[in-house]
Formats: C-alpha cells, sequence, structure tokens
C-alpha cells in the first residue's frame, strides 16, 4: 500500500532523516547559548557543539577545520565564493569562467558581475547525441583561461540532468594556470564521494537540505593552503567566522548538517546502488508503459557520469507543466519553468541542445533514501496513464 502523495522531487529538497533531527534536539532546547559568548558555560556548550560538528565535516570532505564558513545554504556559499573572489581589490583580473549548465546561484551573480564590466566566459557543454552529454572537457578550460582569469566555477554535478563533470581534470589545469576553482557542489554532497585534495577545488559550496540535514544551512570550503585564499564579505557586522560571514552561528543547523553527512557517506555505497537499480528500473517500465520516451543525459549505466538518484526524461507530445499538473498525487519536476511569470524552458536542457518540444515535454524524477519500491509502481502507473490521456486530448 502506498502513501500518497509520492514524493519524488528529491534533487529540490530532501526530507530530514530523523536520526538528523534527533541529534538537533538538544541544540533548540538544552544547549542554546550562542556559540559567540565566551563568558559563561552556555556559549562554550554551544561552542564545541559547532567544533566538533565543524571538525566532523571537514575530516569528511579532505579539509581542516578553519577552512569552513557556515552559510544559509548554497545560493549564499555561490555568492560568497564568486563575488567574493571577482570583488576583492587584489585579484588577478576580472575575468570568470562558467558552463552554461549552471545553477541561477551561480549564472545569476555571473551575470550581474559581468554587467558591472567582469568578463564571463560560459562554455558549451557537448551536445545531445554525444556519449559526454553535458559534460565539457578540461582542455576547454585549458583555452578558455586568459592572463585576466581569476576564477573557474564548474558544478559538480548537475541539478537536472545528473552529469558529474570530470572536475579532478580541470582542478589540476586551473593549479598549474595558477587560476582559482570554485564548484557548486550542492547535488554531489553526501551522493558521491568528495574530497577536496583530489579534485583540486579551492572553494567549494553546500546545502544540508540536499542530503536529509535542515534547511537553512549550508557550507562554504575556502582553502587555506598552500596559500591563503582572500575574500570580500558580503554579511558584515561581528565578524564572526574569521570576518567573512558575520552573525550568529546556527548550532543546530550546523549539528544537523553534520550529522546528515556522516550518515550519507556512512550508507553512501548501498544507497546509491539501491537507488540506481530502482531508478532504472523507473526509466524501463515507463518506456514500456507509453511510446516516445527519451532520455535527458548521460546513460543510466554510467555510474560515473550520472548521479545515481537522478532521471530525467522527455515524453513526446506532451506539454511538461499540463503534465504535472494532472498527477496531483505525485511530486516530481518539470524541466520547463514551474511559473507562469518565466514560460522559458529549462536553460539546462537548452543548453545540450534538446528541442523546446521536447524541453517543455520533460520531467526530472529525483529518487531518495525513503524511496520505496511501491512508490516507483506508482510513480509508473501515474505517468503513463497521465501522458496516454493527455495525448489523446491533444488528437481530438
Amino acid at each position: 500500500m502506498v502513501q500518497t502523495p509520492v514524493y519524488m522531487d528529491n534533487h529540490a529538497t530532501t526530507r530530514v532523516d530523523p536520526r538528523v533531527v534527533e541529534a538537533m534536539l538538544p541544540l533548540w532546547n538544552e544547549v542554546y547559548g550562542n556559540p559567540g559568548s565566551t563568558s559563561h558555560v552556555f556559549g562554550w556548550e554551544a561552542k564545541e557543539a559547532v567544533e566538533q560538528a565543524g571538525h566532523l565535516i571537514a575530516t569528511t570532505i579532505g579539509a581542516s577545520d578553519r577552512e569552513l564558513v557556515f552559510t544559509s545554504g548554497a545560493t549564499e556559499s555561490n555568492n560568497l565564493a564568486i563575488r567574493g573572489v571577482l570583488d576583492r581589490q587584489r585579484r588577478k583580473g576580472n575575468h570568470v569562467i562558467s558552463v552554461t549548465t549552471e545553477h541561477r546561484a551561480i549564472l545569476d551573480p555571473l551575470q550581474r558581475l559581468g554587467r558591472r564590466g567582469c568578463q564571463v566566459t560560459l562554455l558549451k557543454p557537448h551536445q545531445v547525441g554525444d556519449e559526454r552529454v553535458g559534460s565539457i572537457d578540461p582542455q576547454q578550460v585549458a583555452e578558455a583561461i586568459t592572463e585576466e582569469t581569476a576564477l573557474v566555477t564548474v558544478m559538480l554535478a548537475n541539478n537536472e540532468i545528473g552529469v558529474v563533470q570530470p572536475l579532478a581534470e580541470i582542478g589540476a589545469i586551473c593549479r598549474e594556470r595558477g587560476v582559482l576553482l570554485h564548484t557548486d557542489a550542492t547535488q554531489a554532497m553526501g551522493r558521491i564521494p568528495i574530497d577536496v585534495e583530489t579534485l583540486g577545488v579551492d572553494l567549494l559550496s553546500a546545502s544540508a537540505h540536499k542530503f536529509y540535514g535542515p534547511k537553512g544551512c549550508g557550507l562554504l570550503y575556502v582553502r587555506r593552503s598552500p596559500r591563503l585564499i582572500r575574500l570580500e564579505p558580503m554579511i558584515e557586522g561581528g565578524g564572526q567566522q574569521n570576518g567573512l560571514r558575520s552573525g550568529t552561528l546556527n548550532p543546530a543547523g550546523i549539528v544537523g548538517l553534520s550529522r546528515a553527512l556522516e550518515l550519507a557517506e556512512e550508507e553512501m555505497t548501498v544507497e546509491s546502488g539501491r537507488l540506481g537499480t530502482l531508478r532504472d528500473r523507473l526509466f524501463a517500465e515507463l518506456q514500456d508503459g507509453v511510446d516516445n520516451v527519451s532520455l535527458n543525459g548521460p546513460a543510466l549505466e554510467d555510474r560515473v557520469k550520472r548521479l545515481p538518484q537522478n532521471l530525467n526524461c522527455s515524453f513526446e507530445g506532451v506539454d511538461g507543466e499540463a503534465l504535472l499538473m494532472s498527477m496531483k498525487e505525485l511530486a516530481v519536476s518539470s524541466g520547463s519553468a514551474c511559473t507562469s511569470a518565466n514560460p522559458e524552458p529549462s536553460h539546462v536542457l537548452r543548453a545540450i541542445g534538446l528541442s523546446d518540444d521536447l524541453t517543455r515535454a520533460s520531467l526530472r524524477f529525483g529518487l531518495g533514501r525513503f524511496t520505496t519500491a511501491a512508490e516507483i509502481d506508482f510513480a509508473v502507473k501515474t505517468v503513463c496513464q497521465a501522458v496516454k490521456r493527455l495525448r489523446q486530448l491533444k488528437e481530438v
């Protein structure tokens, strides 16, 4: 028996794991001091909880404790990383390189910098029909770097088509050329192994709510060695976190982030295998249930180039928004914009060469820790019925 509605939008956010909630509870009603209060035990206890959580997080990603800045989430972290580098008066230059398939939390700050005189280069990924669809070649980065390049920012794993970029190779090029590398690891953190040294990144952003932690808490990794990266802060007023992000820390959120990442790391191998199997079954049964269903992004069997829980596919001849509206008991996302104020199709799918018609006919399924086999059956039945009904109405 499936309890409805069924949730399959885990790229947007995840349900907080009960074990994470349990770890957070004492920070709300027992250890409730301000970690910045240095004159009494309440502050000392809160500070200790934050430091222990930070140490676990840093160790997990191969960083040191002092290299973490806690934020409200990856959007703030991305802005601090990008604007923090480019707004710095003594930066190397005013050129930044990124990719057309990045999240708006990257593209919008870059657009703003462009209006202020910065030079922005957006690389084009491999197109539909290429087995490397969605990814960029490290050589593209190498060819785009100039003497004025201050920063390269490349998403580790894409939020729509799940493609994992060759970041370690890109990192090696950036280090050789003396250019900083930032990555938005929001979709990758807790889902694939991350080590900042292996990836060669100088800055890394993530949000707790993408891997079963609380909303409103994220982090920015800022490399301190072999050379200290200096950023221009966006929030001032207290000097917390070495002046990079003023404001009272969120102990409950930070502990929640730490516990969520700890659980994700412990269960990653088993969970990735389980979700990959469910995802593959979902797509196969959708193809069996209705005609003209096409996959968007890397091949599903390529577990290196694609996140295991991601499925994005197009249903030819059906409008994605109409499809969503006809499936009230199934929570998924459309590849096209979800508000009438912005009717443009997904910029990610368009950037890989998908037609506007197929882009508007796409759905993104994000499987997660609490997804069951019975829910996969429910999703297949619900989607296939809706697609057939909409196609019949179109023929009338």
